[in-house]
């Protein structure tokens, strides 16, 4: 009988933020696009990584108003597509490549609700690719 690690070797890690989650994240990600394959609407990839999460029993918020305050007033705001266990947000993108302009509004979310983590997908022709950004 083979027996296989839970999790890969690198989610014990101990300089990772939220590995384990991460992980399992980004499995049904991988998940959603193995199904559908690329070329869908935003939208069709978010309902289906919702009901991946809905199956995997993991909490998560969808569109998740953020607002961005200067000098305590609102001076903008912004919808999450997801934030998971309170934890990590979420953002997709089937956009040909990732962008600075993606990291910068991604980067801004963890700033304006004080995350550590949010995680980028991108559904491409070639695949799931995905980068973690950390809230310095």
């Amino acid at each position: 009988m083979r027996i296989k690690p839970e999790y890969p070797n690198i989610l014990k890690r101990q300089d990772l933020v939220y590995p384990k989650l991460s992980y399992e994240i980004v499995g049904a990600a991988f998940k959603v696009y193995n199904q559908l394959g690329w070329g869908h609407k935003e939208s069709i990839y978010q309902k289906s990584f919702e009901n991946e999460l809905k199956k995997s029993g993991i909490k998560f918020e969808r569109e998740k108003l953020v607002s961005v305050k200067y000098n305590n007033q609102e001076v903008g705001r912004g919808f999450l597509d997801f934030v998971v266990d309170g934890r990590i947000v979420v953002e997709f993108k089937v956009m040909p490549k990732f962008g600075y302009i993606h990291i910068n509004q991604v980067v801004g979310y963890l700033k304006s609700i004080n995350l550590p983590l949010a995680i980028l997908i991108y559904f491409l022709k070639d695949g799931v690719k995905y980068r973690r950004i950390l809230n310095k």
